[in-house]
Parts: structure tokens; C-alpha cells; sequence
């Protein structure tokens, strides 16, 4: 990003998880291996049911456990009610560096269809990204990985560089897959009762393309500070919550759809506009490609510009968060 953005940092998705565990870990208690079950609130708490451990009771719950929540399932009602799926699909897995690639992305890019690989400089292995629109939405089921990977090699087929290799051996000994659609979490409140929804699981603008990753952060930091600000008192919190992060969820949907169309270009003329813009953004100067990036509202900079309050302290409040499991 740095062609583009002067303020980002960019951090591979599980360094950042350790970053945050790390930073927690003797604060916070952690429970591995297990899900919500259910949840009873009554006007002084929560009492939850877990699959695996005992009951427990919390004062709140927040729900951070990603696009396919079950908090969100079991308090606001099923996925389909959310979510709207925004034309493609999105395969990431982690491969040996062998391109030899250090802050580098090579790739090979069709109609409908694109493929990079990408290798930081502080990295060991790759990661290899797949982007995708077929002509309607697949059937599949997000915990079938098998079924994932065998559509992701009929998506790809015939498509040349190094897509054959990646299909084949890399994909099938890959350390870690993730493949998903490209959707969005459209919902009016991410708040109910004392429960409240962090990051994808309560406004997903598209994995890949609307920069759920920045949202989610800023989200988590926000709730928190307007836990502190309120004492702890959610009533207040949860509102004071969705009216300071609304507007920049709003843009980054917007962002999304837009940006979904432009990375998988569904025609020709699409893909040549593609093409010749990348190629301009890699040769001119770096000021200059920064100023592009930030032409028209909500571009390439959107996560650059959002403005956070500072808050006090928090007071100690109880609760149950639940990352994806």
C-alpha cells in the first residue's frame, strides 16, 4: 500500500492476530476450541451456554466472530436476512516463497478471473490470492474445505503462469485456505439488548475489497472507548457506538461494490482499463500515484482518513467476546 498511502502499515492477517493475543494475553481470559450455544439476558446480565465448558454469566457479549457469526445467528436471526452477495469470491492459502518475491505482487489477470502472489519483506512463505465472478452464486458450504478447493480448480482451469502449479501441489499441501464469497453484512443495528456485533460479523462491507480488516479495528477501538466514556453503561455505549462508526461503514460498502468491479473486470474493455491503470500507478512517482489514489470520495484512501476520538480509561466490565472459531 505504500504506493499509494503514506499512514499504512500493512500486517498479514494471523501476525496481526499474535500482535493482539500477545498484547492480551495476561489481561484477558481465553478460551480455545469452543462456541456459544446459547444466551439467556436477563436486566442484570447474560447467562451463556457454551458447547464445551461450563455456563458462565457476563455482564455483555460481543459478537467478533466474522462474516458467518453464530452470535449473530442466535440473537438477530439467520445470515440471509444480512447478508448480499456482491458478485465474486475470494481464495487465499499460504505457499512457499518460491518466486523469490520480497514486497512484490506478480500475478496473471483474465476476464472474470485473477490470480497474484504476493511475498513481504518480512515474510518466509507467499500468500497466493484468487479472485473470481462466475455467472451465479455457488453452492457450497463454508466449513467444506474440499468442496471449496475443487471449485476454486474449475474456476481456474486453462488459465496459464503459475495458476497450474498453484492448483495442484501448492493447494493441495497449502498450511492454511481460505475461500469465501465476497459479501456484505447490511443490517440497521449491530446492537441488541447487551449484546453487540464487532467487524464482520455486524457490517462485513466484502472481504478483500472494502478493507474489512481496518473496519473491524477501528470498530473494536470505538465500542471500547464508548464502554469507558459511558462507565460501562451499554445503553448508552452501543448507540454512542453505531452513530461514530455509521458513516465510515456506509463508505466502505460503497468502496466495496466499486472496487469488486474494478479488481475482476467482467469484459474486455474493463481488463485493458485495469491493465493500463496498474501500469501507471507502478511508473509514476510515488507522490503523484498517491494523489491519483485519492481522486473522487471514498477511493483508494478511505481507510487513511477516518478520524478516531480519544478515550479514557475503561472501567472493568465483565464480558464475553467471541472471535471466529
Amino acid at each position: 500500500m505504500s504506493v499509494v498511502s503514506d499512514r499504512h502499515v500493512e500486517i498479514m492477517r494471523d501476525d496481526l492476530g499474535e500482535i493482539l493475543y500477545e498484547a492480551t494475553r495476561h489481561d484477558v481470559e481465553y478460551l480455545f476450541g469452543d462456541s456459544i450455544a446459547a444466551m439467556d439476558e436477563t436486566a442484570d446480565g447474560i447467562d451463556v451456554t457454551f458447547e464445551q465448558g461450563r455456563a458462565r454469566r457476563f455482564d455483555l457479549v460481543i459478537g467478533a466472530d466474522g462474516l458467518h457469526s453464530n452470535v449473530r445467528r442466535l440473537v438477530f436471526g439467520a445470515e440471509s436476512r444480512f447478508s448480499t452477495w456482491i458478485g465474486a469470491y475470494l481464495a487465499v492459502m499460504s505457499i512457499p516463497n518460491y518466486l523469490g518475491l520480497r514486497d512484490r505482487m506478480d500475478g496473471i489477470t483474465g476476464v472474470n478471473r485473477m490470480v497474484g502472489v504476493y511475498g513481504g519483506a518480512h515474510m518466509d512463505d507467499a500468500r497466493a490470492v484468487f479472485l473470481f465472478r462466475p455467472a451465479a452464486e455457488l453452492d457450497y458450504h463454508h466449513r467444506d474445505v474440499d468442496r471449496q478447493k475443487e471449485l476454486l480448480r474449475r474456476q481456474f482451469a486453462g488459465l496459464g503462469w503459475e495458476v497450474p502449479r498453484l492448483l495442484g501441489q501448492e493447494l493441495d499441501r497449502a498450511s492454511t485456505f481460505y475461500f469465501d464469497s465476497i459479501t456484505q453484512l447490511r443490517m440497521d443495528t449491530w446492537s441488541r439488548g447487551r449484546v453487540s456485533l464487532v467487524g464482520d460479523a455486524g457490517y462485513c462491507p466484502g472481504p478483500a475489497v472494502g478493507g474489512s480488516t481496518s473496519l473491524a479495528v477501528v470498530g473494536a477501538y470505538v465500542l471500547a472507548g464508548e464502554l469507558a466514556e459511558a462507565h460501562g453503561d451499554h445503553t448508552r455505549a452501543f448507540p454512542a457506538y453505531e452513530r461514530e462508526i455509521g458513516d465510515y461503514v456506509r463508505r466502505s460498502r460503497t468502496f466495496a461494490v466499486g472496487a469488486a468491479k474494478r479488481l475482476i473486470p467482467d469484459t474486455r474493455l474493463g481488463l485493458w482499463g485495469l491493465i493500463q491503470g496498474v501500469r501507471l500507478i507502478n511508473h509514476v512517482p510515488t507522490p503523484i500515484a498517491r494523489a491519483l489514489a485519492g481522486l473522487g470520495g471514498g477511493g483508494l484512501r478511505l481507510h487513511d482518513e477516518i478520524t478516531v476520538k480519544d478515550y479514557p480509561r475503561a472501567t472493568a466490565v465483565e464480558s464475553a467476546a467471541t472471535p471466529g472459531l
